[in-house]
């Protein structure tokens, strides 16, 4: 089946190869950043990953998908929390979100 005498066969395994380091050579520096953050939490804001899910648009949308599902189960109860909720600050968080452009990755 296998031949490993076969000529195409180390022809093959050199293209591999060079795959491979060109693979690495690309996600390199993403895994070098990603490295370089998480030694040094302290000089990233939010340092906390839940914070950071948070603050992403991901972690906003899941937090509000929560509020709905909370309001409709306990309508009375989620009525109570909601006078909490300091509603000046997240408008003017919501506000500063969408008015201000989004940073292109």
């Amino acid at each position: 089946m296998h031949d490993p005498q076969n000529p195409d066969r180390a022809e093959i395994e050199a293209r591999l190869a060079r795959t491979r380091e060109e693979l690495l050579a690309l996600f390199q520096p993403q895994i070098d950043a990603r490295a370089a953050e998480l030694q040094n939490p302290g000089e990233v804001f939010p340092r906390s990953r839940t914070f950071r899910l948070l603050l992403s648009y991901k972690g906003l949308g899941a937090v509000g998908v929560a509020a709905c599902g909370f309001l409709l189960a306990r309508p009375a109860l989620a009525m109570r929390l909601i006078r909490l909720v300091p509603v000046t600050a997240l408008a003017r968080m919501l506000l500063r979100r969408q008015l201000m452009p989004r940073e292109s990755a």
